[in-house]
């Protein structure tokens, strides 16, 4: 499977590789046997890490507007101060400007991460793909060897049903022959006696016949009602008097 694998990573190089697990498509290429731990285990960390990006996304715009009603709190504070502020207002200050600072700093965190999770999206998703193919693969290889298995043996059968054909042609022409000098030269009285009338195509007219009338009574028996249901529906007797 090296070889596979290989060849695998090089299809991928330069293809912009969809989320998995995000694709309805994806989860119905397994059966419930083929989705092996290894996918389970692949399929979880890309979901957290799909997780993780969208709630550092959602947190940075939260910090962004928090940082933004600071600054413009900072801006009415630094009017109201003047030249001689009070101890409150100085407290006031400090307190937004420690604030702003840590949104500062938690945002190049969240910055730095965000920076980093596509790559590692990405990676594990890769690492899916290639699984994925790997599975994929080795069920269009084992569906390919059976299938042409079911078309051997199909074309054998079809074979083997041509010489029956052949086979059957020929042992009527021989009965149909033999009947036909047999009766010619011994007469149909003679061929009674020793049990040995046959008629051909009266016996082939007569399965024909029965073969319609085993059809007929199929139909027939189908669309008779249930006796049973009949009974259950409240079919009661009147009783004597």
């Amino acid at each position: 499977m090296a070889r596979t694998d290989e060849a695998f990573r090089q299809a991928l190089v330069g293809k912009k590789i969809p989320i998995l697990t995000l694709d309805n498509k994806w989860h119905k290429l397994f059966t419930q046997s083929e989705f092996t731990p290894e996918l389970k285990g692949l399929e979880k960390k890309l979901n957290d890490l799909l997780k993780r990006q969208a709630k550092l996304t959602s947190e940075t715009k939260e910090i962004r507007k928090l940082k933004k009603k600071l600054m413009d709190e900072v801006v009415i504070l630094a009017d109201e101060m003047g030249e001689r502020p009070t101890k409150k207002q100085d407290k006031d200050m400090a307190d937004h400007k420690r604030l702003i600072e840590e949104c500062n700093e938690k945002m190049d965190v969240y910055e730095e991460e965000l920076v980093e999770l596509p790559r590692q999206i990405s990676q594990i998703n890769n690492q899916l793909m290639l699984i994925t193919m790997e599975v994929c693969y080795k069920k269009l290889r084992n569906n390919t060897k059976e299938l042409d298995e079911i078309e051997e043996w199909i074309s054998e059968i079809r074979r083997e049903l041509k010489k029956k054909v052949v086979r059957k042609k020929e042992k009527e022409a021989v009965i149909n022959r033999l009947y036909a000098y047999m009766h010619d030269i011994f007469g149909a009285e003679v061929l009674e006696l020793f049990d040995m009338q046959y008629d051909p195509e009266e016996k082939y007219r007569r399965k024909d016949t029965e073969a319609q009338e085993k059809q007929d009574g199929q139909k027939e028996q189908a669309l008779r009602p249930d006796k049973g249901a009949d009974s259950a529906c409240g079919d009661t007797q009147t009783p004597k008097s």
